[in-house]
């Protein structure tokens, strides 16, 4: 991704970084500095899958492996990266799931996870917004990409059907009939952490093709 960063002609930096680390979170905020002078966003897209079984059977150490990586490492990054970005009047995107509108039994955790998310990003937008920090949230639904392009190769195998039938029923719940794509979903990205929102914060935005509408 840096190669291609850099074949249009923009700087990258990579930083290996143990984002449970707060060592690592410190070293992460000084490299960042150091090469750029600044911070306009911060972008969190790591996560880590809780199990997907009933919530009434999971172990209390699995879900706390989730939390590490999905909320408490979010926590701690904003704050860390705090400062750089009031000294910026910057803007922080979670990257949330449409899993949140859901519930089933499956995705327990995994619902568990993403909404104590969602409602750190709503905490947070109060906290940092008098230091004029913006901090919003998307939840995508299915993104068509390569895990789910090969998640659907197995369910039509399970299911003895075809890749095209498993993306039609996915697709039928959306009011556009098809799923976004994963530049539709860094679009979204792009929008809330830019000036382009500069009047959105505490916000969640759905991008699904329509598939949850928020009253």
């Amino acid at each position: 991704m840096a190669e291609a960063v850099r074949a249009t002609g923009r700087r990258a930096l990579v930083v290996p970084t143990d984002i449970t680390d707060e060592g690592a979170h410190a070293h992460l905020v000084e490299a960042a500095l150091a090469e750029f002078g600044h911070v306009d966003g911060l972008i969190h897209n790591a996560f880590g899958i809780p199990p997907m079984d009933p919530l009434t059977t999971l172990t209390l150490d699995g879900l706390r492996a989730a939390q590490e990586t999905n909320v408490f490492a979010p926590l701690r990054l904003t704050a860390a990266f705090a400062d750089a970005l009031a000294a910026s009047q910057g803007s922080v995107v979670m990257i949330n799931s449409a899993v949140i509108h859901a519930s089933q039994p499956e995705f327990g955790g995994y619902k568990l996870s993403k909404g104590t998310l969602a409602h750190l990003a709503s905490s947070l937008a109060t906290e940092l917004g008098p230091r004029g920090i913006r901090v919003n949230s998307i939840a995508p639904s299915y993104i068509y990409e390569d895990v789910n392009k090969a998640y659907f190769d197995w369910l039509a195998s399970e299911a003895g059907t075809t890749h095209e039938e498993i993306y039609r029923q996915k697709a039928e719940p959306t009011d556009l009939k098809r799923l976004a794509t994963a530049e539709e979903v860094a679009r979204a990205a792009l929008f809330l952490i830019s000036d382009l929102a500069s009047a959105v914060t505490g916000t969640m935005l759905n991008v699904d093709c329509g598939e949850f509408h928020d009253n």
